[in-house]
């Protein structure tokens, strides 16, 4: 039975054969190549539409053969999403053709499936293993790069000759750039024209009318006036080790300032006029600046509530918002534990050593069967090209010949597809297992290369490896992706081959950290505020309405500048839900009466009118004095005994 996809379509995949001569030789037909990438692909349920012949072609360049362009072709198209090679060196052995090969599936969402590096990009865990080793072959570049361009660095910041190209209107002359007598009057006709029309597009048109082109012999553009205008050389102040290039045909961007060396040189402008010509583009960039390009949230579409709402970062805070419940955790925050769980991506400690330990006797048993039968095959060859030989001599006879021949013949028959098939078996198995082991060693290496990543290959590994993220009050929940069960196999029609455990249906679960402001001890009443605004994910703002004033005096009340007014103290004992701990614990006459009136919001004046005392009486009994009269201290006892 085939498995199709969710969307009721069976995936179509191709099978590249590269066997070179000298591969022939030790036994490895294209046939062979063949059955065991069928299999395969029978395994996991695929449709193999096209098989792309190259046998006999060296691997050193593959790209301009017909049958790569054939190949390339329905990729492009669709025709087939995925390709099947027995490995790596097989698709092509020149490392340039096979980055490019791999950027090419890449952009088209095709798959690339080598079954002796057990890659299978269309599994969770072969997309994991390819980004990261993407991503950490680029940071390897990167690192080699910043280590060649120190030397560049320093040498341009000593203001040393860094060769390359002279710019437009100059030449290198002894090693000094020096102004050319053919381009410099043209360079200096630019900034003269800028100047008077202060158009780019105008001046381009301008030069190109009275017949002077580029270097290159090409008509001046825009882009081209602007690039020459910023360009500090034609003053006398030649930049060196400004900017670098993003790739072939890609654009080029300017390194940090402090990278910047300069190298005096004989100017082909007057300060004056350069400094003009640039005041005039800076004011037109003022005027026409784009915005700013939108902000990458690494974790957008996988962040969830408790609630079952999506979490997303508005434009205005640096957290991941519940619009529901205002549930919120910081972008900073999120990452740090994402981060930190990697280290346990795959399982426990005692789950891999299990898990790792089932896959390798499995694999080792099959291997050794493997082993067997093609020691078998090899020793049937030998049987039969011996029985050959001595019917060639005339030592057997023709019915004793075929009596042994064909028994031995039909077996090496049977074993030619029973060798590849179980071949498959094993691809598969190290596909589903022992890519598990590679990604465990990756997913070490990620966490500690993680900082040096940017967003877009952050966002990218997270979308390879993660479900879904829930944020509760106190806890963050990961879950990763994973391959389907032996039994969810089988449910999809598909031969059972292994008892396969999930490779990565796990999840993680970890504490949700705290606020940077989070308070660490509940000293004042500020800080039982603060600690409830940040509990429920509120803004200072949003807790300065429910209490009717500004934004302002929140803030002074969690920093404990001043004490809410007595009135305001209900409100506040009703948004935190609870009564805190200085206002609880009352041992004496004067603090009992003042929790009363705090609890209810009373002024003293209020208080001691209920009480038909002056102001200042109730004051020096709030502290405790004890100079007051008989009657007071009776109508005292008699309201305390109310209270009890």
């Amino acid at each position: 039975m085939i498995h199709e996809k969710p969307d009721g379509q069976t995936k179509s995949v191709g099978i590249w054969i590269r066997v070179s001569t000298e591969d022939q030789a030790k036994g490895e037909s294209p046939e062979h190549h063949e059955k065991r990438a069928r299999y395969y692909a029978e395994s996991k349920g695929w449709d193999v539409k096209e098989v792309y012949h190259l046998e006999a072609v060296s691997g050193k360049s593959v790209k301009e053969h017909p049958e790569a362009q054939r190949m390339l072709h329905d990729v492009k198209s669709g025709h087939i999403t995925g390709l099947i090679f027995s490995k790596l060196a097989r698709l092509a052995r020149n490392t340039k053709e096979l980055l490019e090969f791999a950027d090419f599936f890449q952009e088209r969402g095709a798959d690339l499936i080598s079954l002796q590096e057990s890659i299978d990009t269309s599994t969770a865990a072969g997309r994991f293993f390819y980004t990261m080793i993407a991503a950490m072959a680029q940071w390897e570049r990167e690192e080699i790069a910043d280590r060649i361009s120190a030397s560049v660095s320093i040498r341009a910041r000593l203001g040393k000759p860094m060769g390359g190209k002279a710019p437009f209107g100059y030449q290198w002359i002894d090693r000094k750039l020096i102004p050319d007598p053919k381009e410099a009057p043209i360079l200096k006709l630019l900034y003269e024209l800028f100047s008077e029309h202060k158009r780019k597009r105008t001046v381009a048109k301008l030069l190109n009318g009275k017949g002077y082109r580029t270097r290159n012999g090409v008509k001046f553009s825009d882009t081209t006036v602007r690039r020459l205008l910023e360009d500090p050389t034609y003053k006398g102040l030649h930049r060196l080790n400004y900017s670098k290039s993003l790739g072939t045909h890609k654009h080029w961007i300017m390194k940090p300032k402090e990278e910047w060396g300069y190298m005096e040189v004989e100017p082909i402008l007057t300060p004056a006029l350069w400094d003009t010509c640039n005041a005039i583009l800076a004011e037109q960039e003022k005027k026409n600046k784009k915005p700013t390009k939108k902000a990458v949230h690494i974790f957008t579409g996988l962040v969830f509530c408790k609630c079952g709402g999506k979490m997303y970062v508005p434009s205005n805070s640096p957290k991941y918002t519940c619009y529901k419940c205002r549930n919120k955790i910081g972008k900073a925050e999120l990452e740090e534990v994402f981060h930190e769980q990697l280290k346990e991506f795959v399982f426990s400690p005692d789950e891999v050593a299990e898990y790792l330990s089932k896959a390798d006797s499995l694999i080792k048993e099959k291997e050794e069967l493997l082993e067997k039968l093609t020691s078998e095959e090899k020793q049937l060859k030998e049987r039969i090209d011996s029985l050959i030989k001595l019917r060639l001599d005339g030592e057997i006879g023709k019915d004793n010949f075929a009596e042994q021949y064909q028994p031995l013949n039909e077996r090496r028959e049977g074993m030619k597809n029973e060798i590849p098939e179980l071949q498959s078996e094993i691809d598969f198995l190290k596909i589903q297992y022992l890519s598990g082991d590679q990604v465990l060693s990756e997913a070490r290496d990620l966490h500690s290369g993680w900082t040096v990543l940017t967003d877009e290959e952050k966002r990218k590994i997270i979308e390879t490896i993660t479900e879904r993220i829930t944020v509760d009050t106190d806890e963050i929940s990961i879950r990763l992706a994973y391959f389907p069960t032996s039994s969810e196999l089988a449910a999809d029609g598909q031969r059972n081959v292994m008892g396969a455990l999930p490779f990565c249906h796990f999840e993680i679960n970890a504490k949700k950290p705290l606020p940077k402001a989070y308070p660490k001890e509940l000293i004042t009443l500020g800080d039982h505020l603060r600690k409830k605004r940040l509990d429920l994910g509120l803004l200072q703002r949003e807790v300065a309405a429910r209490f009717h004033v500004d934004e302002m005096t929140i803030n002074g009340w969690e920093l404990s500048h001043y004490l809410p007014h007595v009135g305001q103290l209900p409100k506040i004992i009703e948004f935190l839900g609870y009564v805190p701990d200085d206002l609880l614990h009352a041992r004496t006459t004067g603090e009992k009466i003042r929790r009363h009136r705090m609890l209810h919001g009373l002024t003293r004046r209020k208080l001691a009118k209920q009480l038909g005392i002056d102001e200042a009486t109730l004051q020096r009994l709030e502290e405790d004095n004890p100079k007051h009269f008989a009657a007071t201290a009776r109508k005292v006892s008699a309201f305390l005994k109310s209270l009890d």
